[in-house]
């Protein structure tokens, strides 16, 4: 692993979107490096995956919902390979339920996991990449963040929050070379829309199916390797998904 190697750094890469996105950036040339919070089979497996393929990959285990975690962890990135050149904040959980009966915790670990940990892992990385006057960070938002959702507040305001994030932030680093982007996937084929009425879904989805990790893949590989002189946007992958 040489310095002069652009790195790439995916939250919640073990698994579903995450490890679709990190083995095609590790077919792309990148070192990946794989967050997870507990399943270290999954990781463990999608780094072996990379392997095979002639790719490199790392597994970093921990929570990105604790600063002092993270903070140890991306000082532990930034140390081994000085550089990160692409951050996808893509780690989420749903606590779904109507919003009289949510409870404070599932707000919480909701917001907590899916929009405080995109400020406590940014921030670091983030610096490595104003010195480096180069760099792409890739937020992965929702059409609920867009249009809301019931069921969802807590998922909704969460991934609302990650867009305005995104936009105020590509203002800040544009001057020094970085862009930051969002996406907002539609209903994507995951253990998280397991148990969901998909024929119902799909049935207002104009292209005629649920999206596939895929999908998402290729518009992470746009904001990652083509789209230098693209930032603060927000790229729906839905399917032309409509409420």
């Amino acid at each position: 692993m040489t310095e002069d190697k652009k790195v790439a750094l995916v939250t919640g890469g073990s698994r579903g979107i995450g490890k679709a996105v990190a083995v095609e950036l590790a077919k792309s040339g990148y070192i990946t490096l794989i967050n997870y919070a507990s399943n270290d089979a999954a990781a463990n497996a999608a780094v072996e995956e990379i392997k095979q393929a002639g790719g490199s990959a790392k597994a970093y285990k921990f929570n990105i919902a604790d600063p002092e975690a993270v903070k140890e962890m991306t000082d532990s990135i930034i140390k081994e390979f000085k550089r990160v050149d692409v951050l996808v904040n893509n780690a989420g959980i749903t606590r779904d339920g109507l919003f009289i009966k949510m409870s404070g915790e599932n707000w919480e670990d909701v917001i907590n996991t899916n929009l405080n940990s995109a400020f406590y892992v940014t921030k670091p990385i983030s610096r490595i990449m104003m010195k480096q006057r180069s760099g792409s960070i890739i937020n992965i938002s929702s059409v609920c963040g867009v249009y809301g959702n019931p069921g969802q507040v807590n998922y909704s305001a969460a991934k609302a929050g990650l867009i305005g994030f995104t936009k105020s932030l590509a203002k800040e680093l544009a001057p020094r070379g970085v862009t930051v982007n969002a996406i907002a996937p539609g209903f994507i084929v995951t253990d998280m829309t397991n148990g969901l009425d998909k024929e119902k879904m799909q049935a207002n989805i104009p292209i005629g199916r649920l999206g596939q990790p895929e999908d998402i893949v290729n518009a992470v590989i746009f904001f990652a390797n083509s789209a230098k002189y693209v930032t603060a946007q927000v790229l729906e992958v839905s399917g032309g998904l409509a409420f």
